[in-house]
């Protein structure tokens, strides 16, 4: 299926690993010329060598930024040519008890988990406007609606995501710009992945027990019953932002292998 892709520019923010690499790569296979993101310039140019693999090095390029600092995130934005498509996907996670989240933990959470995306949009969505053609898509997650007990935080700033996505979706109205969220659930990118790799040392256990353990204890109601692989979701990201989803707009789209028991 040709998903009229072609000629289009995306940014994506957070994108040397995880789901963000994965929809670099599922981009640029549809000919989209792509801007990755990291914290680090290293990071950015060992992403660029990856990716160069799939399209020429005209195809993609990438900018270093931290977004927890305003002021590297403002500097990016200079550097950003006319973009088309716009994917917030730059996040952090980390379980903590609810006591044990500090003023400090709060703020950080919500400066790189909700406004990497107001910054990054509330620049690049009027001229998505004034031109009548764009996509912005917030990597939100399932915990939006499904809030983790183990780290409320993240949760919060989830929940968040769904609200800004939607209140830009309203500001879309007539226009050919739509703005979307997709909620990925438990997905084994490479912090995920870290992550259970060191539960299943500390426990003396395998990755796969852990996997099982987590979907058995943790997250039972999922009907996959096991971590999404990224390209899943990088999969229904490259097909929103693509022309032939012109009639899905304000939505907040689950890809989280049944989790959440909601029809709606």
């Amino acid at each position: 299926m040709d998903l009229q892709l072609k000629n289009k520019t995306a940014f994506i923010s957070g994108s040397t690993a995880g789901i963000g690499f994965a929809i670099a790569e599922s981009l640029l296979k549809e000919g989209v010329k792509v801007i990755i993101n990291g914290r680090s310039q290293s990071s950015v140019d060992d992403a660029i060598k990856s990716l160069q693999g799939i399209a020429g090095a005209e195809f993609v390029s990438g900018i270093a930024a931290d977004f927890s600092k305003a002021d590297e995130v403002n500097n990016l934005i200079d550097k950003l040519p006319e973009i088309d498509i716009l994917i917030n996907n730059a996040g952090i996670f980390e379980p903590k008890a609810f006591e044990e989240i500090s003023d400090e933990d709060w703020f950080r959470f919500f400066e790189v988990n909700v406004m990497s995306g107001i910054r990054l949009s509330r620049q690049l969505f009027p001229k998505m406007l004034k031109k009548n053609w764009g996509r912005i898509i917030f990597i939100s997650s399932e915990s939006a609606v499904f809030i983790p007990d183990e780290m409320i935080h993240y949760g919060m700033t989830k929940t968040a995501q769904l609200a800004v996505s939607r209140g830009l979706a309203e500001l879309s109205q007539g226009s050919e710009v739509t703005v979307n969220s997709i909620l990925p659930g438990p997905t084994k990118s490479k912090g995920v992945g870290g992550f259970i790799e060191d539960l299943a040392k500390t426990g003396n256990i395998t990755v796969a027990e852990v996997e099982a353990d987590f979907f058995k204890n943790m997250r039972p109601t999922s009907l996959l019953q096991r971590f999404l692989d990224v390209s899943e979701i990088a999969n229904a990201v490259t097909f929103y932002v693509s022309p032939l989803a012109s009639g899905t707009n304000g939505a907040a789209i689950r890809v989280e292998g049944g989790l959440v028991r909601s029809i709606l």
